[in-house]
């Protein structure tokens, strides 16, 4: 059952994001699953300066509305991420400034592993889904579908989404996107990426997923 302590939770995570220059004003939107309900920010909302009067609270299963306040207008592809990926707690969605600036790149990259924080904590795959009107139905199944098999996903022309078992994982996710994304923008589309032997490498090495 969500309570007063989550909601003040809540916001301060949404402060959080703010205080680290990945959203401003009514840009970006944030969601807590707890139990079988979700707390999302609202329509409208300011998530820098977020109060807990526009703060939402889901029923997971239905989208259902249990406070009346009106969830983000994304709240489609959050509710839906949260219900394929039972291992997710937290869905973060931003306009942060160097994500953007890549997702509006003519000659964008598609390989996004300039450093090895990128594959060991963001993924060294990170999906690029076609622009579609934010809020429309097309973007959340193209965000669903996506992140059923990946953390992180690029919107082109809109921004960066990212998902984590709880605030801190969803959080470093997209600051680490953000930095591989501004590593690129201030290189003037000049540098290198791992190799799959060097990810493979950190895979074995530093997330212990295999043996040698």
């Amino acid at each position: 059952m969500i309570t007063n302590e989550h909601i003040e939770q809540f916001v301060a995570q949404a402060h959080r994001v703010g205080d680290a220059g990945l959203t401003v004003c009514s840009s970006g939107n944030l969601s807590w699953r707890i139990g079988d309900e979700v707390l999302l920010s609202g329509t409208g909302s300011w998530v820098p300066s977020l109060t807990k009067e526009k703060v939402a609270v889901c029923r997971l299963s239905t989208g259902e509305v249990l406070n009346g306040v009106k969830p983000s207008m994304e709240s489609g592809f959050h509710l839906g991420v949260l219900r394929e990926r039972p291992d997710v707690g937290v869905v973060l969605h931003f306009q942060s400034p160097y994500a953007t600036a890549v997702a509006c790149m003519k000659n964008r990259p598609v390989n996004f592993n300039v450093t090895a924080e990128v594959p060991c904590h963001v993924g060294s795959e990170i999906p690029v889904i076609p622009y579609y009107r934010p809020g429309s139905k097309e973007l959340a199944q193209a965000v669903i579908e996506n992140m059923k098999d990946h953390n992180s996903v690029l919107l082109l022309k809109h921004g960066q989404v990212v998902c984590g078992k709880d605030f801190d994982q969803a959080f470093e996710r997209a600051m680490f996107f953000e930095m591989a994304c501004r590593i690129i923008i201030q290189s003037g589309g000049d540098y290198t990426v791992l190799t799959p032997e060097e990810i493979d490498d950190l895979e074995t090495y530093i997330l212990g997923k295999k043996t040698k």
